[in-house]
């Protein structure tokens, strides 16, 4: 076992998050349109010649680098270490690895950036130590990982049922170009769905299975991507989650009417948030926005990037 693997792995939006009831397992059945996009961390895994870089009793040693580093755990609290644990534990071998992570995917932004690493992290210790995974097994440890981890490694577009890590691949018809902009300070996921659910409640509709409808996809939407129709997609683009993260981060409406004021033809928090996302009409319109975003100072910066692309892949 010689040199180093990276894999570069990408971000995700969310083109539609349609959010179920609460079910008794405390998780939520969704139906949730995935778009990867241009923007990358980088996961290379080196390995581990030294006791010092075996993390302890033999398992990976995690460093980070770029955009907030110092707020991604270097410890098992990080998916991308226990992405690398449990390679080895299903091939019977030492989890020793020194993983290193090139951050460009904002942290804790609701663009799965986490389960991104993840599963370059799968993969850049597959490559490595030979092991040879399918590729079925390894979008099932990717589903062990975390319901938006099968995506990360598929990437493209796709449909995800159950907790979104059910994936069904969808068919677009051309590039979709996006302004991502990012908060500053991230926003927990299961708060965001606590909630969601309270906020259902409040309105007297209910939060459990028994009282929210199954969650399905637009049916027009998929027809936009198929088609590659930006402008009837931006009239399809829905998030549940959205009023559950503007109740948490109200200065998130700032930003959504700075970007749309900007020329976006549509507006939406990215899954968990609190990065929002503008659908534009092409390149140059994404420039402008994301400059007009930057100025409006309703955001720490605003950045384009297009989709669909690639999933995780060695480089």
């Amino acid at each position: 076992m010689t040199g180093s693997v990276t894999v570069r792995v990408p971000a995700k939006v969310n083109v539609q998050l349609a959010v179920g009831g609460r079910r008794p397992d405390g998780f939520h059945d969704l139906a949730n349109v995935f778009l990867a996009v241009g923007l990358h961390d980088k996961v290379t895994a080196s390995p581990a010649d030294h006791q010092d870089d075996r993390g302890g009793a033999g398992g990976p040693r995690l460093t980070v680098s770029g955009p907030d580093a110092d707020h991604v755990p270097l410890d098992d609290g990080n998916l991308a270490v226990r992405a690398a644990r449990l390679l080895a534990e299903r091939h019977g071998r030492d989890p020793g690895v020194r993983l290193h992570i090139a951050k460009d995917i904002p942290v804790a932004g609701g663009m799965a950036g986490g389960s991104a690493d993840a599963a370059g992290a799968l993969l850049a210790c597959d490559t490595l130590w030979g092991t040879r995974t399918p590729y079925p097994e390894l979008l099932a440890l990717c589903a062990e990982l975390g319901s938006d981890v099968p995506f990360s490694l598929a990437g493209g577009a796709a449909l995800g049922r159950g907790r979104g890590e059910l994936l069904e691949p969808l068919e677009t018809g051309g590039t979709f170009h996006w302004v991502f902009a990012t908060a500053d300070g991230g926003l927990s996921t299961p708060d965001v769905y606590r909630t969601c659910d309270r906020l259902r409640e409040a309105a007297g509709g209910g939060a459990t299975v028994e009282s929210v409808p199954d969650p399905e996809p637009s049916l027009a939407l998929l027809d936009a991507l198929r088609r590659g129709d930006a402008a009837a997609l931006a009239g399809e683009l829905a998030n549940d989650l959205q009023p559950a993260a503007v109740a948490l981060r109200p200065a998130l409406n700032a930003t959504l009417e700075a970007g749309l004021a900007a020329g976006a033809l549509a507006a939406l928090v990215s899954g968990s948030g609190p990065t929002c996302a503008f659908l534009v009409k092409d390149a140059e319109a994404g420039t402008r926005t994301a400059q007009a975003l930057r100025a409006s100072g309703t955001c720490r910066t605003a950045r384009p990037a297009s989709g669909p692309v690639r999933g995780a892949e060695v480089v």
